[in-house]
């Protein structure tokens, strides 16, 4: 597969100091894990309602983003950084928390639904189709009653650190999808071993 030309990658979260730790904010750390890594420093855009740090991965430019609507109203400022950039969907790429995957799981994939993910439900909304999402596992308390609770709390301290295992294996693939293709990375993030077998 042809190397992908990503242009915007976009963590999904809740902003403020509260929600900072919880495992609804995987998607914000992964995109603070690159920042990190690649020099960036976030900034409040008031105009798109979000942080946006400019960094380069495999010799180009890339914007990524913190939402700060809130989970549940991401698409619009997706949406809106999107725009301004003349960003295509196929060079976007959002990462957010998986309940399906247990914690330290990390699946790359293109396309596909909401599955239940309120942040992707707005995003879909607002966006048009076609572009790459990065699903972080952070596991299921097992009680779909247990799921707002759940996703609003920390995670035990081993799970925090098989989350931020993921998190770092996903931003080592990065520039490997940028510059080598998606079937390159997806190889490379697929091969670890699953959390269920560490």
């Amino acid at each position: 597969m042809d190397a992908v030309p990503l242009k915007l990658i976009v963590g999904l979260g809740n902003p403020g100091a509260e929600h900072e730790r919880q495992r609804h904010n995987a998607g914000f750390h992964f995109v603070e894990a690159l920042a990190a890594r690649h020099g960036g420093t976030f900034r409040y855009e008031p105009r798109h309602q979000a942080d946006l740090a400019r960094v380069r991965i495999a010799d180009s430019e890339v914007w990524l983003a913190k939402p700060m609507t809130y989970m549940n109203c991401s698409g619009g400022p997706l949406s809106s950084v999107a725009a301004f950039y003349k960003i295509v969907p196929a060079e976007l790429l959002v990462a957010y928390d998986e309940l399906d995957f247990a914690p330290g799981d990390v699946r790359l994939k293109f396309g596909g639904g909401h599955g239940g993910h309120n942040g992707m439900r707005d995003v879909l909304a607002n966006s048009a189709e076609g572009f790459w999402r990065l699903r972080l596992g952070i596991g299921h308390p097992g009680d779909r009653d247990k799921v707002l609770h759940y996703v609003l709390g920390r995670p035990s301290k081993a799970d925090e650190e098989l989350i931020g295992a993921a998190i770092a294996a996903a931003a080592d693939v990065v520039p490997v999808m940028m510059q080598q293709g998606a079937q390159r990375a997806t190889q490379a993030l697929h091969a670890r071993p699953s959390a269920s077998s560490r």
